[in-house]
């Protein structure tokens, strides 16, 4: 029901910014909470935040709290994240999700393949 691709990775410096943006295919997107999910090389995938577009709630890990942040455009059916402040631990795959249930951390039912997102020293 609903199709992700996500776009803005790229390359950029320790303390730089990006904006990754996730565009939602399907008649439901306001139905689902979205939110952002991050792979490293030979880590597991970790929650990175949510949104709940009802009641306007967020929610981050802890280690991206003051520095991401998530919004989303129903009208245009696309999911942002803002990074400010990049460090080279937020390193990863970035994936866009979709979810019926269980806001903010899932499960989610549907998934952008990623974007790379590399932060150098």
């Amino acid at each position: 029901q609903v199709q992700l691709q996500e776009s803005g990775g790229g390359l950029v410096q320790a303390g730089g910014s990006l904006r990754l943006s996730c565009a939602a295919s399907g008649r439901t997107f306001s139905d689902y909470h979205m939110g952002w999910f991050r792979q490293a090389p030979g880590k597991e995938r970790e929650f990175v935040a949510a949104i709940n577009w009802v009641n306007f709630s967020r929610s981050y890990t802890d280690s991206v709290k003051g520095r991401f942040m998530i919004s989303r455009d129903n009208a245009l059916n696309t999911l942002y994240l803002q990074m400010y402040r990049l460090k080279p631990e937020d390193t990863a795959v970035y994936s866009c999700a979709a979810g019926c249930c269980g806001y903010p951390r899932g499960p989610y039912d549907y998934w952008g393949q990623g974007t790379q997102v590399t932060v150098s020293s």
